[in-house]
């Protein structure tokens, strides 16, 4: 093989690891990213990855159908927030690409923490008994749209994390119903990945052969492609291996990526 075919073998690899892991633990966005980055510029690694991933997010809103339908009212007062902040963060990517660059040790070392306190966080989740969604006060809404704005602007600019981020405002909101949850986080993760996706793609720079925007299209159909692969054959490995063993892979994986990218 030439260097160029070892490029789309180790794309697709990241790609199909990604998706089992996000059927398995979640964060494939650790394993996306640092491998595009490895081939293309941040800003552009972290709109292709966006597009490879993007697959899964509609997916898993879709598999949580029931749940979402249940919490309908509290997912959709906080959308506008959440479409919102993904818009500024996306644009943050788009107006000022050279910042994206230095930033991205520190954006990895963020999401390796925000990955490595999500079991914690589940538990707290299932012990929780108050679902304090159904009926929240003026103040409390508008304390958890301030902080879903805050976390779409990360999602919109480099997205690894958010979901366990919005866990996060569930849990001290108090529902808890894990699966319920996860619905709502799922249906708002995807409506910040949306626009970022649309605002990526429009981005006006001339880039070359096979560019749309921000996004690279040869690599995000193959690793898109790959990703759902992956999710499928995850979906299956989630009941025969420890779900831990790879969480804790994926936090050294971060970790040492994160430690990586600061020094170089």
């Amino acid at each position: 093989m030439t260097s160029s075919d070892w490029v789309w073998v180790v794309l697709a690899a990241a790609a199909f690891a990604a998706g089992a892991l996000n059927s398995i633990a979640g964060g494939g966005t650790l394993l996306t990213f640092p491998a595009l980055l490895a081939v293309v510029a941040p800003e552009v690694a972290n709109a292709t990855s966006t597009i490879a991933v993007f697959p899964g997010s509609i997916a898993g809103a879709v598999g949580y159908r029931q749940e979402l339908w249940a919490a309908r009212r509290f997912a959709l007062q906080m959308l506008p927030a959440s479409l919102l902040g993904g818009i500024a963060g996306s644009l943050l990517v788009v107006l000022y690409p050279n910042e994206f660059g230095p930033l991205v040790p520190w954006l990895i070392f963020t999401a390796a923490l925000l990955f490595l306190i999500q079991q914690p966080l589940n538990k707290l989740l299932k012990r929780r008994q108050v679902d304090f969604t159904q009926h929240p006060s003026p103040a409390m809404l508008a304390g958890l749209m301030a902080f879903q704005f805050a976390v779409a602007v990360y999602g919109g600019y480099f997205g690894a994390g958010i979901g366990i981020l919005m866990l996060a405002s569930l849990g001290f909101m108090g529902i808890g119903d894990i699966n319920k949850a996860n619905g709502v986080k799922t249906f708002l993760a995807s409506a910040i990945n949306s626009v970022a996706v649309i605002i990526f793609l429009t981005e006006g720079r001339e880039r070359g052969p096979g560019y749309t925007g921000l996004v690279y299209w040869p690599y995000a159909l193959v690793m898109a492609a790959s990703a759902i692969v992956g999710g499928f054959v995850g979906a299956k490995l989630a009941k025969r291996m420890p779900a831990q063993a790879v969480r804790w892979l994926v936090v050294a994986i971060g970790f040492g990526l994160a430690l990586f990218y600061a020094i170089k």
